[in-house]
C-alpha cells in the first residue's frame, strides 16, 4: 500500500538546450483591432500579482515514434495562428498611461513568440516527470537580461518546443497573467490544442473580452478592510526565518486517503460544508507555522487564496467565455497560538468563512479598493498564499495529437517562496485522485514540515 504522505524527490540536474529558431506568430486572419487600437484591462488584470508571467511546461513521450520536428512546430504554429485571430488580445501589448494604469495597445510588428529548440539528453534523464522540477527552467524561454514582473511591451505568449533525443519532446509556455487568470488560461489552452488536434479553428466556449464590466465604481466605495493587501509590521520570527535561510522546493504526494481523513477531522459536528480545500489548506498552513517554529505566539498571521468569482456577480454577469482575471483574493488571520495550539477544524473554519466572504459586493470592493490605493509591491510579511490547481483541466485539454502530456504544470516556485501550489498528479503516475502539496521551506525545516503533515495525531490536536 501506497504511503499516505509520500515527498518527492528530483535530481539537481543540468538540461543542455540549443535554441535553434525564434519566430513570431501573427494572426492567420482578420481581427477586430488595427494599429493604435486599445483595450481596457479591469484593476484585477492590472494588480501588481497579475503583473507576471506563469511558467508552464508539458512533456510528450515520443510513445515508440517519432512525430519530426518539422511536423509538431508546424502544427502548433498554425494552430496558434488560428486561435489568434479569436484571441486576438494575446497579439497585442501592455503598456502603462497615466497613474501607471496598463492597457492593451495593438501596433505594427507585433503577434506571440515561437521558439524551437534541441538537447542531447533524452526524458528519462529528467528524472521523475511527476513533480516539478526547477531544474527545467532551460525548457521555458525568457530573454536574456530580462528582470522580474517585466510585462510592458512583451509579447504576451512565449512558447518554446523543446526536442529531445529519445523523440519526445516538451511545450513550454509563459503566458501575461494580466491577460487571463487560470481559468481563462484553460479555456485558450484548450482552444489551441482542440485547434491543432483537429485541423481545424475550434472555441468553445467563444471567447469574449467584457472586462469593462469590471470597471471601478463612481466613486469607488470600499465596504470591507481588505486585510489581504495591507501592508502590515510582522512582529513575528516568520520574515527572518525564511530569508536568512537558503529556501528548497518540496513536494508532497497526498493520497485520496489522507485527504478525505483530513475532510473527517475538519468537520464540525452536524456540518458537512467543510470542502477538501478548507480541510487541505488549514492542515498545510498549520504544518507550516509549526516546522518554522514562528514566534511570539500572540503574532497574527495571514493565509490568502483565490476565489473564482464569475458565478458569483449576478447584477452584472460575465459571458461564458470570458477569460480575464475574475480571481477575488479571500484572507484569513489567525495567531501563530491558535494555529499551532488550536484545532484542525477551527483553523478549516477560518479558510471557510474567509472563502464564502467572497461575494458580489466583496468583489467590487476589492475592485474600488485597488482603484484607491494601487498596491505596487507585493506584500508577503506574515503570509502564505496558496494557489489550486486541481481543478484546471491541464491534462485532458492538452492533447494536441501526440496524446496526453506526462506532465503538464508549473517548474519552479521559489522567486516567490511564500507560495503553496495544490497540483493534480500527472498522467505518468496514473489518475488517484492524489494530489501534490508544492512548497518552498528554509532547509532546516523540512524534516519537520514532513514530520507534522504527515502524523495522523497532528492533525486531530
Amino acid at each position: 500500500m501506497a504511503p499516505l504522505v509520500q515527498e518527492l524527490h528530483f535530481p539537481h540536474l543540468h538540461i543542455p538546450v540549443t535554441i535553434d529558431h525564434i519566430f513570431p506568430v501573427t494572426p492567420a486572419g482578420p481581427i477586430p483591432a488595427s494599429s493604435g487600437n486599445t483595450l481596457y484591462l479591469s484593476n484585477l488584470d492590472d494588480m501588481i500579482g497579475a503583473r507576471v508571467f506563469t511558467p508552464t511546461v508539458y512533456f510528450y513521450r515520443s510513445n515508440g515514434f517519432s512525430p519530426g520536428q518539422k511536423l509538431v512546430t508546424k502544427t502548433l504554429h498554425d494552430a496558434l495562428a488560428s486561435v489568434l485571430v479569436p484571441y486576438y488580445p494575446f497579439s497585442g501589448r501592455l503598456r502603462e498611461t497615466k497613474n501607471g494604469k496598463l492597457e492593451l495597445f495593438f501596433g505594427a510588428e507585433q503577434g506571440v513568440l515561437m521558439v524551437e529548440a534541441h538537447s542531447e539528453v533524452d526524458l528519462a534523464s529528467l528524472g521523475d516527470l511527476t513533480v516539478p522540477n526547477p531544474a527545467w527552467a532551460p525548457l521555458v524561454y525568457s530573454f536574456p537580461g530580462e528582470r522580474p514582473y517585466q510585462v510592458i511591451d512583451m509579447p504576451l505568449l512565449i512558447a518554446q518546443v523543446t526536442y529531445f533525443s529519445c523523440g519526445g519532446f516538451s511545450l513550454g509556455l509563459r503566458t501575461c497573467h494580466c491577460l487571463c487568470d487560470g481559468l481563462g488560461a484553460m479555456q485558450f489552452l484548450a482552444a489551441w490544442f482542440l485547434t491543432a488536434k483537429a485541423g481545424v479553428l475550434v472555441t468553445n466556449p467563444s471567447p469574449c473580452w467584457d472586462r469593462e464590466i469590471l470597471r471601478p465604481r463612481e466613486p469607488p466605495l470600499v465596504k470591507y478592510p481588505h486585510v489581504e493587501f495591507m501592508r502590515v509590521e510582522d512582529g513575528s520570527s516568520l520574515a527572518m526565518t525564511l530569508y536568512q535561510n537558503k529556501l528548497v522546493q518540496k513536494c508532497y504526494r497526498i493520497s485520496r486517503e489522507f485527504q478525505v481523513h483530513l475532510k473527517n477531522l475538519a468537520q464540525e459536528p452536524g456540518d458537512s460544508s467543510c470542502t477538501t480545500f478548507d480541510a487541505m489548506a488549514a492542515h498545510v498552513w498549520r504544518s507550516w507555522v509549526k516546522a518554522l517554529d514562528v514566534k511570539p505566539l500572540d503574532s497574527n498571521l495571514r493565509l490568502t487564496f483565490s476565489v473564482n468569482s464569475r458565478q458569483k456577480l449576478n447584477k452584472t454577469p460575465l459571458r461564458d467565455g470570458f477569460y480575464g482575471n475574475a480571481l477575488c483574493v479571500a484572507c484569513a488571520v489567525s495567531t501563530v497560538s491558535d494555529l499551532v495550539n488550536g484545532s484542525l477544524s477551527n483553523t478549516a473554519r477560518m479558510v471557510h468563512e474567509a472563502r464564502l466572504g467572497v461575494s458580489e459586493e466583496y468583489l467590487r470592493s476589492t475592485i474600488d479598493y485597488l482603484e484607491i490605493n494601487k498596491p505596487r509591491s507585493l506584500e508577503f510579511d506574515g503570509k502564505l498564499t496558496m494557489t489550486q490547481w486541481t481543478r484546471f483541466s491541464i491534462y485532458e485539454s492538452a492533447d494536441f495529437g501526440w496524446g496526453r502530456p506526462v506532465y503538464a504544470g508549473p517548474i519552479d516556485l521559489t522567486p516567490t517562496p511564500q507560495v503553496c501550489v495544490f497540483l493534480p498528479e500527472g498522467e505518468a503516475a496514473g489518475a488517484t485522485g492524489t494530489m501534490l502539496v508544492c512548497i518552498c521551506l528554509p532547509e532546516p525545516a523540512t524534516d519537520r514540515f514532513k514530520e507534522v503533515l504527515g502524523i495522523v495525531n497532528h492533525v486531530s490536536n
